[in-house]
């Protein structure tokens, strides 16, 4: 395995973009994804990077993009290094395990968001509210209580820094016209209700996750990450109690620290302790072996 690796530099290939985790390439057409260790936490990136982050996400992706791909095609071409543009040879030992050749998609501009679980800002939206991004939900519920069905509760994209916003089901018809954005909600709940139900026969509950989409050639596909911890809520099923936050194999271990803290979560971070590093690394590592082991 790779050392900690913070950020990509490579002079031959064309940096296209930087994002919270990715180093993006245009390689020959085609991208290439590169996961760093870096972690994100409230949209602000953190100074100290998790060890070994972007082998762990790249390794799940590509488990659920095989496990998933019986419902909606994705944008993997191949994470065989060997197999990439020979222009890659000289970065193959960074590349290997947290890399993907990808097809060049064109993003959806809306995140789609699947919760099964009351949790993180619709938990606190529903506290001001029971009618959350126009869903109307129950009174009485309790903080990570299981929702009567699948909702499919999709946000805009914010700016690097910024934060997304939840919009209704008639917001997202309006931007991506009502047909595409009932197909693509009835995907998104496809392919949660199938992983979720794989993940709780392995321990864990996936209370809500993001999923990226995108247009190649006229279809649409899964891109970039899918289901892994920086991307979605893991819970261990053998000590689910609603009525509080659960514990959790994600990031959300290292929000409730950053919480304990005086931080007006915006740039600067605070620094990391070293604990909480080794102990983020640890649940991202636990999340990969038992969802692959």
């Amino acid at each position: 395995m790779s050392a900690v690796v913070s950020q990509t530099d490579f002079p031959d290939l064309n940096l296209i973009h930087r994002g919270k985790v990715r180093d993006l390439y245009e390689v020959e057409g085609q991208l290439l994804m590169v996961a760093s260790d870096r972690i994100s936490a409230f949209d602000v990136v953190m100074d100290d990077p998790i060890p070994h982050k972007g082998e762990i996400l790249t390794g799940l992706s590509l488990f659920w993009f095989d496990f998933l791909k019986d419902i909606v095609p994705n944008h993997l071409i191949t994470a065989e290094v060997k197999a990439y543009p020979a222009v890659c040879a000289p970065y193959k030992d960074i590349l290997r395990g947290r890399s993907m050749l990808v097809k060049k998609a064109q993003p959806l501009p809306v995140e789609c968001i699947v919760r099964g679980y009351l949790s993180g800002s619709f938990w606190k939206a529903y506290k001001k509210d029971t009618t959350v991004c126009g869903f109307k939900l129950p009174a009485g519920l309790t903080e990570s209580d299981k929702f009567p069905q699948v909702l499919f509760t999709p946000s805009t994209k914010a700016d690097l820094g910024l934060h997304d916003e939840n919009i209704s089901m008639d917001r997202m018809g309006e931007i991506l016209g009502v047909e595409v954005a009932a197909k693509i909600a009835d995907i998104c709940i496809k392919i949660y209700r199938k992983a979720a139900d794989y993940a709780l026969n392995k321990g864990i509950i996936i209370a809500d996750t993001k999923f990226e989409l995108g247009w190649y050639e006229g279809e649409l596909i899964l891109i970039d990450e899918v289901l892994t911890p920086d991307s979605s809520r893991f819970w261990p099923a053998d000590q689910y109690n609603p009525g509080a936050s659960q514990p959790s194999f994600d990031k959300q271990f290292l929000r409730d620290y950053l919480e304990s803290l005086d931080w007006g979560k915006n740039p600067p971070p605070p620094p990391l302790p070293l604990e909480i590093i080794e102990k983020t690394e640890a649940r991202y590592r636990e999340a990969l072996d038992r969802i692959t082991g």
